[in-house]
Parts: structure tokens; sequence; C-alpha cells
């Protein structure tokens, strides 16, 4: 595979504004579907619960039908991106000093992309046959709940996707906090948990409003509270072994995997990169997002109603009870005049780093990067990797960047501008995809 068909399939997918904006009608993944389709040169099965918002499955059988099938999965959805703040067009799909740029040239075309050139070698009889089934799945609505997507599949066609190993997202960069280079892998993710708030008041004149029953005045107030509380920390198992494989100092590791120590370095690395205290503050902490807040309908009119949404996500070992306990200390004497409606709850999910899959991503590692220090890590967004782990099915986030963009600066650009990745870092995702499937296949032949 020439590393200028990734570059044209990652171009192209990008050009396609497939731009998923949380309405039915939006994403439009259609188009790069029949993208694909001109892409591996036939059509796989298409799945269609909406006009136009498409997924399509692709599958090489192998050699030995009871053998575990290993599913490639890239969505092809993106969140909406406006030029302003741009150097280069969001939906240019460019090459530009030595970079792809566009809104999904990190979440996750990249990955679809060449996840997509690493399957073809197999569905074009280029490699041999792999030792079990290798399917691959460009699916839809991602980046909205997955209600079209994910979900929709594995609730109605599960006896046509059934897998039992998965590889998605997210694929990081290398992490360097010590004399030694690190690379992770994603393991496991937090739980989203949304959650909407609602107040009621009376309508009157704004130029009166001593005394009056503002609907906004506490939802605004909960929205603030919400976003400057403390909130829950929790030292997960993924977090301990994240950490313990950073080769940090004994004192460094301590407080990294100490509750009362956290927030400490969370500050002290925001002073030097906000970009990683984000990171250790999300993998550590439950994490609560004010987002959207709507009240009253004229500047002279007290609201009667107000509306605010919330992004909760949880660590693993945290739950529903969690979210109620901390609203209720948070909001305090107001917590009774705000209704809260949930409207996504979803557990942490998590695989364990261990088994052929893992062992063919540590070897990939060694064989191209020549380092086995590859590192269970916990993501805080969220993947379609839950809905195929809650049936079983174990599933990681891996990829092999070059060092041009450090790890904060790679975290800040999903849903962010500037979204872009070099050409060498496809090359190289590419070349570490391939072998973690072939090295995999490898296993499977010999149990």
């Amino acid at each position: 595979m020439q590393p200028d068909e990734i570059v044209e399939l990652l171009g192209t997918l990008i050009r396609n504004r497939c731009v998923n904006d949380g309405s039915p009608d939006s994403g439009s993944e259609f188009r790069s579907v029949e993208t694909l389709a001109d892409f591996f040169g036939q059509r796989g099965r298409i799945f269609e619960p909406h006009p136009g918002r498409q997924s399509v499955l692709y599958t090489v059988p192998g050699r030995d039908p009871k053998a575990p099938r290993l599913m490639l999965m890239g969505h092809l959805d993106v969140v909406p991106a406006e030029s302003t703040g741009w150097d280069h067009d969001p939906f240019d799909g460019g090459v530009h000093d030595g970079f792809v740029w566009g809104r999904g040239a990190v979440d996750m075309l990249n990955i679809t992309a060449t996840m997509a050139a690493v399957f073809k070698r197999y569905l074009t009889g280029q490699v041999d046959p792999p030792t079990g089934d290798l399917l691959f799945l460009g699916v839809a609505d991602e980046e909205a709940g997955a209600i079209y997507g994910a979900h929709y599949l594995t609730e109605n066609h599960w006896d046509e996707i059934a897998c039992d190993y998965v590889l998605n997202e997210v694929a990081y960069p290398a992490l360097t906090l010590s004399d030694v280079e690190a690379f992770p892998v994603n393991v496991g993710e937090k739980g989203p948990f949304w959650r909407i708030l609602e107040t009621r008041g009376t309508p009157g004149h704004g130029s009166q409003p001593y005394g009056t029953d503002n609907a906004l005045v506490p939802l605004a107030g909960a929205m603030a509270a919400l976003a400057s509380a403390p909130s829950p920390v929790l030292i997960s198992p993924e977090w301990r072994q994240f950490v313990e494989g950073l080769g940090l100092t004994e004192a460094e590791a301590a407080d990294w995997l100490d509750p009362e120590a956290i927030d400490r370095v969370v500050e002290d690395l925001g002073a030097e990169s906000m970009g990683l205290a984000r990171y250790v503050h999300a993998c550590t902490h439950l994490t609560v997002s004010p987002n959207v807040l709507d009240a009253g309908v004229k500047s002279n009119v007290i609201p009667e109603s107000g509306r605010a949404e919330v992004d909760f996500r949880a660590l693993p070992g945290q739950d529903v009870t969690t979210i109620d306990d901390h609203l209720r200390k948070v909001l305090a004497e107001d917590y009774d005049r705000i209704s809260v409606e949930p409207v996504l709850d979803h557990l942490a999910s998590a695989s364990a780093p261990s088994g052929p899959l893992w062992e063919a991503i540590v070897d990939a590692f060694d064989a191209l990067a020549g380092s086995r220090r590859v590192v269970p890590t916990l993501t805080p967004v969220t993947t379609d990797l839950r809905f195929f782990r809650d049936r079983g099915v174990v599933g990681y986030g891996v990829g092999w960047y070059d060092d041009r963009i450090a790890f904060p600066e790679f975290m800040g650009m999903f849903h962010g501008r500037n979204e872009r990745v070099s050409v060498e870092s496809l090359g190289r995702t590419f070349e570490l995809l391939a072998q973690t499937v072939k090295g995999f296949s490898a296993r499977l032949a010999v149990r």
C-alpha cells in the first residue's frame, strides 16, 4: 500500500463532509460508504436505519471458521467545524507542510483510512487469508450517541457483525514524561451520563425584577456551581496501569496515584502543559461540563422556563449514584427546584491488556519502534467500543505517530481547530496495524 493511496482516501473522507450535528438528517455517511466501495472495488453489506445514515460491513473469511474474529472499525461521521480560527479550510482535506488537514483528520478518519488500507490487502488477496474472519466496519453516527450506528447494529444485526476482538479508537501519540518513551494504547473509556436540567418560574416585566420568580437565576447559579465545584476523585485500575508504565520516579508515581495529591499534580502540570493537565484530570475525576443554557424569550421579559445540558463523564467504578450524589451536594438548596432528566447513561468500559491481540500490538511496536513499553490507557472520550465491550468483546484503540505533534496538542485537536495528521504518521499507523493484524492471525494459528 502506497502512502499516497491512504492520503487520497483520507482527503476524500474529509471532503465528504459527513457532519453530524446530532439531528437525524445530518451525517450523510452514505457519501463515505460510496467512497469505500470505490476504494475496495466492491460494495459491502450496507445498513441504513435512517435515510442517508449508512454503515457498511466487509468480511474476509478466515482459514479456520472456529477461530476468533477480528474487526477493524472506524466511524465515518465528524463533528461540525467553522473555518474561523483554522489555518486551512476544515473540509479541504489537502496536504500542507506534510500534514493532511481537516475535520476528522485525528477523530477518527485517519484511523478509518489506514484500517481500510490494511483490510484491502486481505480483501483483494494481496496477502494470505487470516486465520479467523477479518471484518471491516465503517460506521455512522459515532459523534451523536450511535443511535444510527454501532448501538443500532449491535442491537439489531449482531448476527452479522459479531466478533471477538475490535480495533478502533483512540490512537494516541507517544508520551515522554521520563527518560523513556511510552506508547499509550486505549484499553478503556469513561462512561457518558448526560443530563438536562430544567426550571420553571413566573413571567413578568423585566423592568420590575425585585422579588420575581425568574427561572434563569437558579439555573445559571447551578451551572456556575457545577463548573467550579470539586468533583469526585477515583484512581482506577486502568489509571494505575498507565502510571506504572510511564517510567516516572517513585515519588512522582506515588503522587499520580494518590487521590489526595492528584489535584496538586494537575495544577502543577497546568503550569507547563494545560493539555496534559486536562487529560490527567479527566482520567482521575468525575468530569462535569455545563455546555448548553437556554432561557427567556426577550430582554425585557422575565423567563418562565429554563433549560440546560450538562455532560458528566464517569470513571470505571462510578455510576448513576455518583452523578446523583454530586448533583445533590452541589445544587444544595436549589436541588428541589431544578428537575433533572437523564439523556444518556452508559457505564465506563475497559478491556484487559492481555491476550493475543494485546500481545500482537506489543510485538508490533517492538518490531517497528524498537520498544515494548506499551502502556494501557484510559480515554476520557466515548467511543463505539462500549457497545462491543458490553457483549464481552475485547477492544483497543492504537496508532503510531511521528513526533511533530506532542500528546497535549494532539488531544486539543479533538473537536477543536487545526485538526491535522502528518503523512508520515499515516504510514506509520498503517505499518503498525498491518503488523498487528498479521501477528494476531499468527497467534491464532498456533493455539
